[in-house]
């Protein structure tokens, strides 16, 4: 085999890992050539354990490399791999995830193109520049698969800052305004017992947890899969972050998300969750999640996102005090609901008119735009704006309820 096709194929394999998310650079594919020409070719093991001690840094990269090496030296038969007589070779790859075989698909796709010229590559930098400012505002029901990936990209540059809030637990603090006896005495020992200065406490600034919930339903599967992301983003910078998933039943997926990989992360929640996209239960979910895990993750001053359309299947009249018994365990609830895309949004649905009264926020979460400004009313750099519909809504309920009032004090 020539040096030329040796050296082209570790470039290409690496480009394959690059594209399949493991930092790949121009120093580690030197590395990966000079460790298989350390090894030799002759055997497939040789060969796949040098690539893992270089391109190979964290351990859930072992998954991805091992499937991006099956697919490319054996079920492509590279001509690598043609020198390599092991009988131990398997015959066939094992069943990779989406993001190798797309990582795949797109080497392939860049070998086989012709060769650009330098004016045609120049316009194509313009037109992807474009294309991002498109994707911001595109709705993820109208993307496509390479679309969707590339916001998945984006949300993965996602950063949660949260402003913090004061506990209960005290802290020492020279401008805190409760008097610390035990230090105060304990730094009196060093001067003979006379007291040269006061020690204060203040109370402790933590930063408050997020508490996710997630409408699986049938109606919000075309956005089902870009939220995971999105939350699986915001798990990833900030580990109190839990997340719960409800159709017709709850499920926590708290720590299926806490995995590094996405990929991994989704399909550890797809197998936990038993009613994906199926009906929607809101008021037998809400009830389940307050008796049992509001003590648990809503302590100090947690917010939580009810992500959801609304659409309640039952109307049995349990909603409203569900959501008034969320609302006040929380410091804030903000409800995320993708009809908000619609400019002529009204709240005729019994469920949405159940669940109005009872959350601070109203706002819309359909493309990476939304995303970005909920993640800016989170941070407090940017105050949620409520829809006029929401406003009017609201409004209208207060006044309700002070004629309501009024007739029963007269």
């Amino acid at each position: 085999m020539e040096k030329k096709s040796f050296a082209d194929d570790i470039a290409s394999f690496a480009r394959v890992l690059r594209h399949a998310g493991l930092p790949v650079g121009p120093g580690l594919v030197l590395d990966a050539l000079e460790a298989v020409h350390c090894v030799g070719i002759t055997r497939r093991e040789d060969v796949f354990a040098a690539l893992a001690c270089v391109f190979v840094k964290r351990h859930e990269h072992a998954p991805i490399f091992k499937q991006a090496f099956d697919l490319y030296f054996i079920a492509d038969h590279a001509p690598l791999m043609d020198a390599a007589s092991d009988a131990n070779a398997p015959d066939a790859p094992q069943e990779a995830s989406r993001r190798v075989q797309e990582a795949l698909a797109r080497e392939r796709e860049a070998a086989n193109a012709p060769p650009r010229k330098e004016r045609i590559e120049k316009v194509e930098v313009q037109i992807e520049v474009s294309t991002q400012e498109v994707l911001q505002k595109k709705d993820f029901a109208q993307m496509s698969a390479e679309e969707q990936d590339e916001a998945i990209r984006a949300m993965q540059q996602f950063v949660l800052n949260l402003a913090p809030v004061a506990s209960r637990r005290l802290t020492p603090n020279m401008r805190g305004r409760k008097l610390d006896m035990r230090r105060t005495l304990r730094a009196s020992m060093r001067t003979g017992g006379e007291l040269t200065s006061l020690r204060f406490l203040g109370r402790k600034q933590t930063l408050p947890p997020i508490v996710a919930l997630l409408d699986i339903s049938g109606s919000m599967s075309e956005y089902t899969r870009m939220f995971l992301h999105f939350l699986h983003a915001l798990a990833d910078h900030r580990k109190r972050v839990s997340v719960f998933l409800f159709g017709t039943r709850l499920t926590n997926v708290t720590r299926s998300l806490r995995a590094r990989d996405p990929d991994d992360a989704l399909a550890a929640c797809s197998s936990s969750v038993e009613d994906w996209s199926g009906g929607t239960r809101i008021a037998p979910s809400l009830h389940r999640f307050n008796k049992e895990w509001s003590r648990r993750v809503l302590g100090q001053g947690a917010v939580v996102l009810l992500i959801t359309d609304g659409l309640e299947r039952d109307g049995d009249g349990a909603l409203p005090f569900e959501m008034d018994r969320l609302h006040r365990s929380c410091r804030e609830l903000i409800w995320l609901n993708p009809l908000l895309r619609f400019d002529g949004f009204e709240a005729k649905a019994k469920g949405i008119r159940q669940m109005l009264p009872h959350v601070d926020k109203f706002l819309p979460i359909h493309n990476l735009q939304s995303m970005a400004d909920l993640l800016g009313a989170l941070n407090g750099k940017v105050q949620g704006i409520a829809p006029q519909a929401f406003q009017a809504y609201r409004m209208s309920h207060v006044q309700h309820n002070l004629k309501e009032s009024a007739h029963v004090v007269a």
